[in-house]
């Protein structure tokens, strides 16, 4: 079976997330219709001419990967980074693809992005490039084709830019983004989804052990919106966030740190998580400090491959008792397979971070209709939605006499529903 992965194998971030996925499930894939996953269906690559405020011209390479439409219009977000490349991108898709049919919304799977970094530069360098992108890929994407979001370096300012020049193009406003502001059709809620949801979810996974949230010494990697509203939503439950970090390093505040005080400086004021000070305050330099806090829940939140087996190690030591992604892939290939093997309950990212795109697809819906839903609703729907989304794969989980692999569930649960819309359009 994993010969059909040899035509990936130098792409090592795809052919590591296609292999763990397919080891996870083996017995139940068919080796057709994986290889109709396998191949994106459409992989678009374009130069990004742009001029900096000096005039002189920069040129970036941009992309977008289409990876599957079988459950509806591609959905996933744009990314801004040095880093990003095909690699990358494709296995955000693949990613992106099963996470989507999970939520059990009209949704297929996507990833685009840019090798461009937005950091220092002005604000109408990035508007320049924003549009220039905008310029290749507005041909691509439509309300109905493929809806992208923000992802890492693209945040409201740039969905508005780009979101302004594909309105310009096409002479339509349309739900073409989602992630957008509120005066530009966004939704009220959408820029907390992802945090909320990871807590909701973890909650629920908790219930079904007769637990609850409430009390237990939470640790909090990545201090973005992600890590941020996952604090806010799990010390209004009555958590204690004992532990947060950022490229800067990590706080510790024994008796919960003050995440309406962290919100300020990091969100509004723009500091760094060491300018947050307390006198109960312990500041660490070293970002993986925080794996070596004593805690029952880590919610890795910050990026991919962050945590690993030597930091699964430590936090096994320290009687953690959950892990859930905040972030996309954040535990590396080891980590994952060394946290099977432990009493640890793991939820994987697929599953724990879906409010994002739940959320989107309440906004899509918004959009559609022409209608304003308030806060209230969308909260509403993104609790009774992430907790529909653990339970389904809970029942999968049962049915698979694999009652605690919850990665092996998902990845099947998406499966399935992948290959039955495969196989009724046709496709083999």
């Amino acid at each position: 079976m994993n010969s059909i992965l040899n035509p990936f194998i130098d792409e090592l971030h795809y052919y590591n997330t296609t292999l763990e996925f397919m080891t996870s499930i083996e017995e139940y894939i068919d080796a057709d219709t994986m290889k109709m996953l396998l191949y994106s269906e459409r992989i678009i690559t374009f130069r990004v001419p742009w001029l900096q405020d000096n005039g002189k011209l920069e040129v970036n390479y941009g992309y977008r990967v289409q990876h599957s439409s079988a459950l509806g219009p591609y959905k996933g977000g744009i990314r801004f980074h040095p880093s990003v490349n095909l690699d990358i991108l494709k296995f955000l898709a693949f990613e992106q693809t099963m996470k989507n049919a999970l939520t059990g919304l009209p949704l297929g799977g996507a990833k685009g992005g840019a090798d461009f970094d937005p950091h220092g530069k002005s604000d109408h360098e990035i508007m320049r490039f924003c549009q220039s992108y905008m310029n290749e890929l507005y041909k691509y994407i439509g309300a109905t084709t493929d809806i992208p979001a923000g992802d890492i370096g693209v945040g409201n300012r740039e969905i508005g830019y780009m979101f302004g020049q594909y309105k310009k193009l096409m002479n339509v406003f349309e739900g073409v983004f989602t992630g957008k502001e509120l005066h530009l059709a966004g939704l009220d809620g959408r820029m907390q989804a992802t945090g909320f949801g990871l807590i909701y979810i973890t909650e629920r996974l908790l219930n079904t052990y007769d637990d609850t949230i409430q009390n237990k010494r939470v640790i909090i990697s990545g201090s973005g919106k992600v890590g941020l509203y996952a604090a806010l939503k799990a010390q209004q439950m009555g958590a204690i966030i004992v532990a947060m970090n950022d490229s800067s390093g990590t706080i510790v505040d024994e008796n919960g740190i003050d995440v309406d005080r962290l919100i300020q400086y990091k969100m509004i004021e723009g500091k760094s998580i060491r300018d947050y000070c307390l006198a109960s305050t312990q500041i660490l330099g070293n970002v993986k400090d925080i794996w070596n806090i004593p805690c029952d829940i880590a919610l890795p939140c910050a990026t991919q491959n962050e945590l690993d087996e030597n930091d699964l190690e430590k936090l096994t030591k320290n009687g953690c008792k959950v892990i859930a992604e905040g972030a996309n892939k954040p535990l590396t290939q080891d980590a994952v397979k060394a946290v099977l093997e432990t009493d640890i309950l793991y939820l994987p990212g697929k599953a724990a971070n879906a409010g994002g795109v739940l959320t989107s697809g309440i906004e899509m819906m918004q959009n559609a209709q022409m209608d304003v839903f308030n806060f209230e609703y969308v909260d509403k729907r993104l609790k009774e939605m992430m907790e529909d989304l653990f339970d389904a794969i809970q029942t999968k989980a049962i049915e698979i006499n694999d009652s605690k692999n919850y990665l092996k569930a998902s990845n099947l649960l998406a499966y399935e529903k992948l290959s039955k819309a495969i196989k009724s359009q046709g496709i083999i």
